[in-house]
């Protein structure tokens, strides 16, 4: 691996945005490291860290780096689809698309089906055998909750076309519109009560955070624009935690009346637009940074396994968790002074297993050889892989929410109104895999 990583490290076209890199593996590092900092795990259950010591939600704004990740997004898939629609025979923009989506959910759906098919094998042995109850049922149930990140990006890969045509259209316009759609959102919500509609905010909030990532495209989130993003999304995101219904945590907490998360409201909007602005403003010093070549291949290797280490850090924390209780080591009860002298231990295990699950699976993230767009005779592809991502989207969505647990009891999870089971949500998945893989390939 290691000559590997120097060969890619030294090809490293001159053109090459590498804090874009960077900011790819330190948000996914963030978001992993949130969630094994949380944890609050006792023999009786898991909880969650910011509930049993509220003062530490204000960590949230600083650790909540999802906005980051789909910003980072917005700029991979535009340099993306502009290169294929340059390569594309003259008519073709329906294969264009369909090539589009192959590219950009092989690297992303090969490791997740992966992880997928593992523990959907291990849950059914699991249960076969009377198993499932105490902290193996948590796992079952939680293990497959950060895919909704995963859901939530196909559906940000599916839209780049026509969000990208708005953007060369509109520029900032576009953004401003899907900011305005989510405010209207809120206000219809908190003052109009109006049922379910906050779900739209799924939609608009996080492909506002997106659009911007298309802006940075363009050489247009400048370091004036970038210090109002971070300076106004502050203080905006302040004033609607202190004036408005919103909470303070940037994640979701238990029991809680209003979540800024699910679904995402104003004030999470307002948290990403800081957050873009501010890593915006750390790009100069960053970059001079990344021209250290061990430091430029230590982000190239991360770049190459991060979606798999996101994909199994909740697996190997569950793990030291298991392997604590298995060997009768007390777990202290959570913020006490012990708890938090065993934090340095179990962070370094997590991290030690999630490197041994990462040599195991990584081969599964490697990126498969591109694709060219299909001939103008490939009819249909467009609309076919439109079908694939939105079975794709919706299983992993549904695999989210419903989990692992009482897969044989027939447990079910609400997805739009409709009951989906992890069988259900699983073939899905695989099955809408399929049609975009099969669109996307060039025909003769």
């Amino acid at each position: 691996m290691g000559s590997s990583v120097r060969e890619l490290a030294g090809a490293t076209p001159a053109t090459r945005d590498r804090y874009v890199d960077l900011l790819r593996v330190g948000s996914l590092g963030a978001v992993v490291l949130g969630h094994w900092l949380m944890a609050a795990v006792t023999p009786d259950g898991v909880g969650n860290l910011l509930a049993v010591v509220p003062a530490l939600q204000p960590l949230t704004w600083l650790l909540q780096v999802m906005p980051v990740f789909f910003f980072v997004g917005g700029f991979s898939h535009a340099l993306s689809y502009r290169s294929l629609l340059r390569k594309r025979p003259e008519g073709s923009e329906d294969s264009v698309y369909s090539a589009f989506l192959r590219a950009r959910l092989q690297r992303l759906l090969r490791p997740t089906m992966v992880f997928v098919l593992v523990w959907g094998a291990a849950a059914l042995l699991v249960q076969l055998l009377g198993g499932g109850g105490g902290l193996t049922g948590v796992t079952l149930r939680m293990v497959t909750q950060p895919l909704w990140f995963i859901g939530i990006y196909l559906a940000m890969v599916a839209f780049t076309p026509p969000l990208l045509r708005l953007h060369e259209r509109y520029g900032w316009g576009a953004f401003a519109g899907l900011a305005v759609a989510a405010v209207a959102v809120d206000v219809l919500r908190f003052a109009a009560g109006v049922p379910y509609i906050e779900f739209l905010n799924f939609a608009f909030v996080w492909l506002a955070v997106h659009q911007l990532g298309f802006l940075r495209a363009d050489g247009r989130v400048h370091p004036r624009r970038a210090a109002l993003l971070a300076g106004g999304g502050l203080v905006t995101a302040a004033a609607l935690v202190a004036l408005g219904p919103y909470p303070l945590s940037m994640v979701g907490m238990p029991g809680e009346k209003v979540s800024n998360m699910a679904p995402p409201t104003l004030a999470l909007l307002a948290h990403g637009l800081w957050l873009v602005g501010a890593v915006e403003l750390l790009r100069a010093p960053a970059a001079l940074l990344l021209e250290r070549p061990r430091v430029w291949r230590t982000v190239v290797a991360a770049n190459g396994v991060a979606m798999t280490a996101f994909l199994w850090h909740l697996t190997a924390m569950f793990g030291v968790y298991g392997a604590l209780l298995a060997l009768d080591v007390a777990l202290p009860e959570p913020a006490s002074a012990a708890w938090w002298t065993q934090v340095p231990l179990r962070l370094a295990l997590a991290a030690a297993l999630t490197a041994a699950l990462v040599a195991a699976f990584r081969t599964f993230e490697r990126p498969a050889a591109p694709t060219a767009p299909g001939t103008p005779g490939a009819s249909g592809a467009g609309p076919l892989a439109a079908l694939g991502a939105t079975l794709c989207l919706l299983g992993v969505l549904g695999l989210s929410m419903v989990g692992f647990g009482g897969l044989l009891d027939g447990r079910t999870a609400l997805l739009i109104a409709i009951p989906v089971s992890a069988p259900a949500a699983v073939a899905m998945t695989l099955g809408g895999w399929l049609l975009v893989e099969r669109a996307g390939r060039r025909t003769p």
